[in-house]
């Protein structure tokens, strides 16, 4: 029954308040009736706290959020590659070129950057998607298109 979802729902979010959870504009209603905004955006707000939060970077201060802890991590992972800068999570990845690189830092039998380097990004973009599929067991939730 409805009053059952909404019930259990609302559980589950005092649960995540009570553990300091940011929940902004999200009640019980919107995740019971399947709104996809606001419950891919209460998954993203879980993933956030209970895994990138718990990320540890040579160099963090205190204060700073999951997302610039994230954004850290990633630019020490590929500073010894040359010509490639982490700035932000949208353009900085557009070329696939960092994709890789974390992939070649973990891994470096998998990839060959000398390649990566004179490849499209399309084709940058593929085959780190194709590669941390096939040999790292990560789903690809993303199309280089």
């Amino acid at each position: 029954m409805r009053f059952h979802k909404l019930q259990n729902v609302q559980i589950a979010l005092n649960y995540l308040k009570h553990r300091q959870v940011k929940l902004v504009n999200i009640r019980n209603d919107d995740i019971a009736d399947g709104n996809p905004k606001l419950t891919l955006g209460l998954i993203w707000t879980i993933i956030l706290h209970f895994q990138i939060s718990d990320i540890q970077v040579t160099g963090q201060s205190e204060d700073m959020t999951a997302k610039e802890k994230l954004l850290l991590w990633s630019q020490r992972m590929v500073e010894d590659y040359q010509g490639l800068r982490c700035d932000n999570f949208t353009t900085s990845w557009r070329d696939g070129r960092l994709f890789n690189a974390i992939i070649h830092r973990h891994r470096p039998m998998l990839i060959d950057m000398s390649r990566v380097y004179r490849q499209s990004n399309l084709e940058n973009l593929d085959q780190a998607f194709t590669v941390a599929e096939r040999d790292l067991g990560v789903t690809r939730l993303l199309d280089p298109e």
